[in-house]
């Protein structure tokens, strides 16, 4: 019989560790301090051939279950393999995008966005079967069927173009974020100016976190025609500049840095008026 644990496992009554003693505590029987030291190695990106085989077997643990058939430990375990950068996860995490826990799916796409492997797309593709129409909420739960946003994002992040005629449909899907997604990986995928104003036009939207996240979206994106926009968006500088900085990262990319063009002149001067 599983036994199933409380989903709470509390890191701030965790005491302090070490490389070496998170390795031990992620193989041992304490499934609280398991679940602790992902969440650390991720944190703190202890990035070792021993940390990362350890990881992935975690993304197959049966132990911490919680009383919803959640496994905490998996989720964890999928973050952090995101963080460390290492393809030799990439198996395990498509893998998990099949886990019955929607968090341990959203995860698992999240950090396949990361690591760009482009072997994850036929399985990211099968999240989207049904389109627009099959994703739906879930009843009695927080979230739809399928983390749409995480698999929309990994498949622009990695270049699928040939998910483009999947992917287009989600901009009109009833959940803004979902649009946004869509709208994100439109412009990945194709370049196209009229994705990157989907997402400006979210600066104005009434909600602060959707501006946030748009905000977010867009200097992933490198969508450099929004910079004013981002400059003036009612968000804080906080979240502006790391918009900004992410549009300059996009201008620098392949360039002679010591030969600077308006645009990226333009951004440094964007950012220094929010300092």
């Amino acid at each position: 019989m599983i036994t199933q644990p409380s989903a709470e496992h509390s890191a701030s009554n965790a005491p302090p560790l070490t490389p070496e003693q998170a390795i031990v505590n992620l193989q041992c029987s304490d499934l609280g301090l398991r679940y602790y030291a992902a969440w650390w190695l991720g944190k703190f990106r202890v990035n070792t051939p021993e940390v990362v085989d350890a990881l992935i077997a975690a993304l197959d643990d049966e132990a911490d279950r919680t009383e919803l058939d959640g496994y905490p430990l998996r989720r964890n375990a999928a973050r952090a393999l995101g963080k460390l950068s290492d393809r030799r996860a990439v198996p395990g995490l498509i893998k998990s995008l099949e886990c019955s826990d929607f968090y341990v799916r959203e995860a698992a796409a999240q950090s396949l966005e990361m690591l760009g492997d482009a072997r994850a797309t036929p399985a990211l593709l099968q999240l989207l079967d049904g389109g627009v129409g099959a994703a739906v909420k879930v009843p009695e739960r927080p979230h739809l069927i399928q983390p749409y946003e995480a698999v929309l994002e990994a498949l622009g992040s990695i270049g699928a173009t040939e998910a483009i005629d999947v992917i287009h449909p989600f901009l009109e899907h009833s959940v803004i974020k979902v649009q946004c997604a869509a709208a994100r990986a439109m412009y990945q995928l194709t370049s196209k100016p009229e994705y990157g104003e989907r997402l400006v036009q979210v600066l104005q939207n009434g909600d602060l976190k959707l501006r946030r996240m748009a905000l977010s979206d867009l200097g992933a994106v490198g969508y450099i025609a929004a910079a004013d926009k981002i400059a003036s968006a009612s968000v804080e500088n906080s979240f502006k500049l790391i918009a900004l900085k992410g549009l300059l990262e996009h201008q620098l990319q392949g360039t002679d840095v010591t030969t600077l063009n308006d645009d990226t002149i333009k951004l440094m001067q964007l950012m220094d008026s929010l300092l």
